[in-house]
């Protein structure tokens, strides 16, 4: 049987991943928001002056969108998927019984509870 993924998790070492992925979720989400507000502000600049448009304005606009960028890339170099960024929901690819599944986490959840076979997604989580 050939594998779909290089990485696979045990679920003590994705566990040890909870707390790092916390602090990436939580940077990430305060990027984000900064990003709007940013996005926000140059909207109302670029209404008044029709185009004239740099400076720190942009230069935040474009820091937040690479601190969102890293974090991102942070989560998902180390094999681990990210299925809904809003909610911190991630997926560990992991052997189960010899077959690939999912362990599934999301940042509200204070461990990892959950697993889910590769097709059925979220819906099909189960206990573990």
């Amino acid at each position: 049987m050939e594998l779909q993924f290089k990485k696979h998790f045990q679920l003590e070492e994705a566990r040890g991943l909870l707390g790092t992925l916390r602090n990436t979720f939580g940077s990430i989400h305060a990027s984000r928001d900064r990003l709007v507000e940013c996005e926000r502000r140059l909207s109302r600049r670029l209404a008044k002056t029709g185009g004239d448009l740099g400076g720190d304005a942009v230069r935040n606009l474009l820091l937040a969108m690479l601190e969102i960028h890293e974090g991102i890339n942070g989560i998902t170099s180390r094999g681990i998927q990210i299925k809904d960024l809003d909610r911190g929901l991630v997926d560990f690819p992991h052997l189960r019984n010899g077959r690939e599944v999912f362990l599934c986490w999301e940042l509200e959840d204070d461990d990892i509870e959950f697993w889910h076979e590769i097709e059925s997604g979220y819906a099909g989580r189960e206990r573990l």
